[in-house]
């Protein structure tokens, strides 16, 4: 296992003198995926009018295909965006809340898409409320329980992680999604942290939005993710810039409105787009669903080493419920940006400290370059960290 994890490293752009643990706040692109990126730009920059003008839209469209096959759903409910963050805004904007209304999440979502939906929710008069999901989780019932506990009649969306950001928890969202539709009541997916992280099946989740990022465990450029809409909902999908692709007398060019007003949103640099494609090959071409699986087993053991150093409960009562992602409480430090800092200047480890209701943490990313070397130096640096802040 280490052996094959270590042949990877050397597939990746990575700094070889830092410790890299957190992939999951940016990705990291693999040296020939992120070749198929460049060249896709120098095609651009070869002649923009006819790439641009005569040829992107059917590029376009063969990798949303292509997408569409890995996600398991049709190419034409599926359009391109930067980040998940900009899908849940697309979303959030247009499903036209008011006052009296609800949108219920977990207190576990991602900050920067509370915001979207505490903003709009100030300038439209709904309500977005949270419901407390307790660390460490029991069972995916009785986070499907508490979550269902917020439901009123007033609830008119879910918003939800696939997997948490703060607390790297994954939610029965295929579940949630099922009782939720039964009951007259939208679901909204963020999945940021899934792809490429855990298989995804559209179908099987049958979410009624999903977004989720490429650029982060899928390991295509920065600036690519995608939105998935059920087909009955995209007419109230609304663009986020009005440009070309929009026509206000119903004349659909590539077969809905939905696509049309995404297709075109001024001139863009389309590469990260096109550069999917060549991150779903290369996971192919690596076994990842392997390399997922002795990424696991490589967090589990570091999670075990960690709870031995800090002496702290571990944040989950088993390994079922994260995946390369997990997070891991650390005594309290009187200044974590300070600790954060002295781990990657004197350790030349890069990972994230937290702070989740009032605890603190590290949260690690193990991705396929990374080694047991690697997570040995991070408990190796706790151990002495900590020792001497308690001195």
């Amino acid at each position: 296992m280490k052996g094959y994890l270590m042949s990877l490293k050397d597939l990746f752009q990575l700094d070889p003198n830092v410790v890299f643990l957190n992939h999951g706040s940016f990705g990291a692109t693999p040296k020939e995926v992120f070749a198929v990126y460049q060249e896709w730009q120098r095609r651009l920059e070869h002649q923009p009018v006819k790439f641009l003008g005569r040829e992107i839209q059917g590029l376009l469209t063969e990798a949303r295909t292509s997408l569409g096959i890995y996600l398991n759903a049709d190419k034409d409910d599926l359009i391109f965006v930067p980040n998940a963050t900009t899908g849940v805004n697309i979303v959030a904007r247009s499903l036209n809340l008011k006052e009296g209304d609800e949108v219920l999440a977990s207190d576990h979502e991602y900050g920067a898409c509370n915001n979207t939906w505490t903003y709009l929710s100030q300038r439209q008069g709904f309500t977005y409320k949270h419901v407390a999901v307790p660390l460490p989780v029991k069972s995916n019932e009785e986070m499907h329980t508490l979550l269902w506990q917020g439901i009123t009649p007033k609830t008119k969306v879910i918003f939800l992680s696939h997997i948490t950001s703060p607390t790297a928890v994954t939610f029965p969202v295929a579940e949630i999604c099922k009782r939720a539709r039964e009951a007259g009541i939208l679901t909204v997916i963020d999945g940021a942290h899934a792809p490429g992280q855990v298989p995804l099946d559209m179908q099987a989740i049958d979410a009624d939005f999903y977004t989720g990022n490429c650029h982060k465990w899928m390991c295509s450029p920065k600036g690519a993710g995608f939105l998935y809409v059920r087909r009955e909902h995209q007419p109230l999908i609304e663009p986020l810039v009005v440009s070309w692709g929009w026509s206000g007398q119903n004349h659909e060019k590539l077969g809905s409105s939905f696509l049309d007003n995404y297709a075109w949103q001024g001139t863009q640099d389309f590469s990260a787009y096109l550069s999917v494609f060549a991150a779903i090959e290369f996971q192919k071409k690596y076994d990842w669903d392997s390399v997922r699986k002795k990424c696991h087993v490589l967090l589990k053991e570091c999670m075990d080493k960690l709870e031995k150093v800090t002496g702290l409960a571990p944040a989950y009562i088993s390994d079922t419920f994260y995946h390369q992602l997990a997070i891991t409480p650390l005594p309290k430090v009187t200044d974590l940006t300070a600790f954060k800092n002295k781990l990657y200047d004197d350790y030349c480890i890069e990972i994230p400290l937290t702070e989740y209701k009032d605890k603190q943490f590290a949260r690690i990313s193990v991705q396929g370059y990374n080694t047991l070397e690697d997570l040995d130096a991070l408990v190796a640096a706790l151990d002495e960290l900590l020792y001497k802040s308690v001195q």
